[in-house]
């Protein structure tokens, strides 16, 4: 879920809710979500609960990511707390050229 949260709260504009399956896929998420938009220019600050894998936490300034296994997204509820906020149609957000040729590529094999 992508809740643009820009007229709720100051921090950021957007909050990304993922859910990870476990301590593994919770990381490579993060990996994948790290190296992707690290190759396309972006850095964040340095990221949040890696070790635990329990929810992880990306600061982009005005995207933040929250990567978080069932139990803590069923707990923290952050889908109920922002669930006012508009939801983002992330589908229809053009991509980056280079982001679409991975796509592609990934695709084909």
């Amino acid at each position: 879920m992508v809740y643009d949260v820009n007229e709720h709260i100051r921090i950021a504009s957007y909050f990304v809710v993922v859910t990870g399956l476990s301590r593994p896929h919770v990381k490579a998420i993060y990996n994948e979500i790290h190296r992707r938009l690290r190759d396309l220019g972006e850095r964040h600050a340095r990221a949040e609960g890696i070790d635990l894998g329990w929810w992880v936490l990306l600061d982009f300034s005005d995207v933040v990511v929250h990567i978080l296994q069932p139990e803590a997204r069923k707990y923290y509820d952050l889908d109920g707390l922002y669930g006012q906020c508009p939801l983002l149609a992330f589908e229809t957000v053009p991509l980056p050229v280079t982001v679409e040729r991975d796509e592609a590529r990934a695709a084909e094999s």
